[in-house]
């Protein structure tokens, strides 16, 4: 997971915002986030504009402390974003 996740606190929750360089760019990386979510049944808040997306992972309910599959998911999501860099 790299160091642009910043932890929070009640609720306890990990936040990303990933910036592209246009539209199509971004719209590409939405559709491997989507395909990641359903493979993985987890769906974090996501919130985009025309150049960039605002994720959000919320720990489960009830619990004060993220899970290591969430931090696991953020990684993967941040792999999605390298191989949308070697494209």
């Amino acid at each position: 997971m790299s160091g642009q996740w910043h932890e929070r606190k009640r609720p306890s929750r990990l936040e990303r915002r990933y910036n592209f360089d246009d539209y199509y760019t971004l719209r590409d990386f939405l559709d491997r986030a989507a395909e990641l979510s359903e493979r993985e049944n987890f769906y974090p808040d996501m919130g985009f504009g025309k150049d960039y997306v605002n994720i959000t992972i919320h720990a489960d309910e009830g619990q004060e402390q993220l899970a290591t599959s969430q931090h696991q998911f953020a990684s993967q999501l941040d792999k999605l974003l390298a191989i949308e860099n070697r494209n």
